[in-house]
């Protein structure tokens, strides 16, 4: 009769927690490079003042490391299994922190980031309202960025309604796919997406762009801006 060894959490500590500040992996970001792991908000904070592994010291990229980082939604997955309750906690963690740091407490005005919005009675009961308006919704404006002097850049027009709302949610990835059928840029085209002059990496976030890159703040802080701008993917 085969018997079944039980684990503690605590044994596999060593696997499920971040280098840098101790805890539990919470969005585990895995360095391509090294295949270290770190929670995203600890790594891209460290790559702010170093281009090196925090954990090996192996220099990651030469200019921007952001780009050699990837999600693991699994890892992530996993932990949430083994560790009861850490999920609920970081939700409520989450909401607490946008409660805190909503720009503007007026009701009549959205701001950049606003709470959840309503959807109406009426749209319940038609089965057909907006099901993405669930989220926290930000408002961004997309701007041509043409002064660089890359190839490919005389072939892209500005968009005729630079202005979207989307949700927080939404990822620099998901904005580069849709510049490209906006724009109906070639396939042998690649979009740069930058903010305040610093390109941002594909698995970014609205909501993590605008609380750490962002840096206007109050009344000058609607809409937050995004500059995109081409280049020929030689690749």
């Amino acid at each position: 009769m085969t018997s079944h060894r039980k684990h503690l959490v605590r044994d596999l500590n060593h696997f499920i927690t971040c280098y840098i500040c101790k805890g539990y992996l919470i969005k585990p970001t895995t360095v391509t490079e090294c295949l270290h792991t770190c929670c995203k908000s600890c790594i891209v904070q460290h790559f702010e003042d170093s281009n090196d592994c925090p954990k090996c010291g192996i220099q990651v990229h030469e200019t921007n490391p952001l780009e050699m980082l990837r999600l693991d939604n699994t890892l992530e997955e996993v932990i949430f299994k083994l560790v009861p309750g850490l999920r609920e906690k970081e939700q409520q963690q989450e909401i607490e922190f946008w409660r805190r740091n909503k720009v503007k407490e007026s009701p009549d005005e959205d701001g950049p980031i606003c709470k959840k919005a309503r959807v109406d009675e009426d749209d319940d009961v038609k089965g057909d309202g907006d099901y993405h308006r669930s989220d926290p919704q930000i408002a961004i404006c997309l701007d041509c960025l043409r002064n660089n002097g890359q190839m490919g850049e005389n072939i892209v027009k500005g968009l005729m309604k630079k202005f979207i709302r989307c949700s927080t949610r939404v990822t620099v990835g998901t904005i580069k796919k849709f510049l490209s059928l906006k724009l109906k840029l070639p396939s042998s085209y690649e979009l740069d997406v930058l903010c305040n002059g610093e390109i941002m990496g594909k698995d970014h976030t609205m909501e993590f762009i605008y609380m750490t890159r962002w840096r206007l703040r109050g009344e000058n802080a609607y809409p937050m801006v995004l500059e995109y701008r081409p280049r020929i993917d030689f690749g």
